[in-house]
């Protein structure tokens, strides 16, 4: 007798729901999130005939958790099922829209019991990718987070404090620079400013860390912050500034958050076996790599073939065909992480003379820059693809042999 098993998640429980071939309810029990409701997790599919020679497979909308972590560790298939697919099966048998705990957790089971070969399991990766995942998203997060407060600074500096803005306005020194930080903590408003000295700019410049130049950019700060502009009223004023105060130091605990994370993701990354191989792509770095490696992971079974890694990416194109219309365009739903890497990956590999020379017969062929951006990625992933399962390291005469004048009838 087949036994499949669905879990419907929750924040401190578990519905657990077990149904045979004939999607017949063979068990069901409500369990914590605790050590204890993994106990009788276990016991329960014991009871029905889970053994280590053929593991009782289960489905979960969500394998977020220290239940599911320890779930994956006694090697069975664990089917993380998109809820939007859940919701369409539910209405398969009910049009009501009636819901419930118990019933989700049925549905995930006859999930498995009908459609198992649709699905694709939670990926076997290994215990160090799965730790480089955590620490490469983490910085990946924390990036995405200093972004937002660089940009909610400069919007509040705009309202009151254009000088600060002019005095970072330089090229690789931005408001999330160091010395941009260090000279907003002593003079977060303009009157403040004004009245630092030459002394005072140089001892906050030598505070963030810079070595070279201090005189030039001590002389040209304070040229800045004793030109004339507007002002707000001084309580306004003196009020906005206690305002950036607070938000350059969360800027700074960003800055500081992530240059460790990237350091530690850098340091695990340089322990795995794939990162020789996914280094010898040009663009690929420490952290980029990490990154790379967090989302496709290490179990070779993983993707059925290049195709499959290049639509999870989101560099593949996607056909929209219907009657008469006939449409070509990018994937929307795609792994986000992964494409946002694989940009970076590209936009430092472009240095590299046969790539450069690829995203040139792309955009000659009509491709907007991303579009030719996306193209070179999607070769890169076939190649990757095929490096990783063969194990030899990347061959950009493989990669580009000479650039075919057939024409391209790819959309962008």
């Amino acid at each position: 007798m087949t036994i499949t098993c669905g879990i419907d998640w929750a924040e401190d429980h578990h519905d657990v729901a077990l149904v045979d071939e004939t999607g017949k309810l063979v068990a069901k029990q409500r369990i914590k999130d605790d050590a204890d409701g993994f106990r009788r997790l276990l016991a329960l599919l014991a009871e029905a005939g889970d053994c280590a020679q053929a593991p009782i497979p289960v489905a979960v909308e969500t394998a977020r958790g220290l239940l599911f972590a320890c779930l994956r560790t006694t090697g069975r298939k664990v089917y993380s099922i998109n809820p939007m697919a859940v919701a369409r099966y539910r209405e398969r048998h009910r049009s009501a829209r009636a819901k419930s705990d118990h019933a989700d957790a049925m549905t995930l089971a006859n999930i498995l019991r009908t459609d198992a070969d649709v699905h694709r399991p939670l990926p076997a990766d290994s215990e160090l990718v799965r730790a480089i995942a955590v620490l490469a998203r983490a910085q990946q997060d924390t990036v995405w987070n200093r972004a937002q407060l660089n940009n909610q600074l400069r919007s509040h500096l705009k309202q009151y404090y254009p000088a600060a803005l002019a005095a970072f306005a330089v090229r690789g020194v931005g408001l999330d620079s160091r010395e941009a930080r260090a000279v907003l903590a002593v003079a977060p408003d303009p009157h403040t400013a004004a009245r630092l000295t030459r002394a005072q700019l140089r001892a906050a410049l030598r505070r963030s860390g810079r070595q070279r130049n201090i005189e030039v950019w001590a002389e040209r700060l304070r040229t800045i912050f004793t030109g004339d502009y507007l002002h707000q009223p001084p309580l306004v004023e003196h009020a906005m500034g206690r305002q950036t105060l607070a938000l350059v130091a969360q800027l700074d605990a960003a800055c500081r958050a992530a240059d460790d994370l990237a350091e530690a993701a850098a340091e695990a990354f340089a322990t795995h076996p794939d990162a020789e191989i996914l280094g010898s792509f040009p663009g690929i770095g420490p952290l980029t790599g990490a990154r790379v490696l967090a989302e496709i992971g290490d179990d070779r079974t993983r993707f059925a073939d290049a195709r499959a890694l290049k639509a999870y990416a989101g560099s593949a194109p996607v056909t929209i065909a219907s009657g008469k219309s006939h449409l070509v365009r990018h994937r929307r739903v795609k792994n986000q992480r992964l494409a946002a890497a694989g940009y970076i990956w590209i936009f430092g590999a472009l240095p590299s003379p046969q790539v450069k020379a690829e995203y040139d017969r792309r955009r000659d062929l009509g491709d907007r820059h991303t579009a030719a951006m996306r193209n070179v990625f999607n070769r890169f992933l076939g190649c990757l693809y095929h490096c990783l399962q063969t194990g030899q390291k990347f061959d950009p005469g493989k990669a580009f042999p000479a650039a075919s004048t057939a024409p391209v009838t790819l959309a962008a």
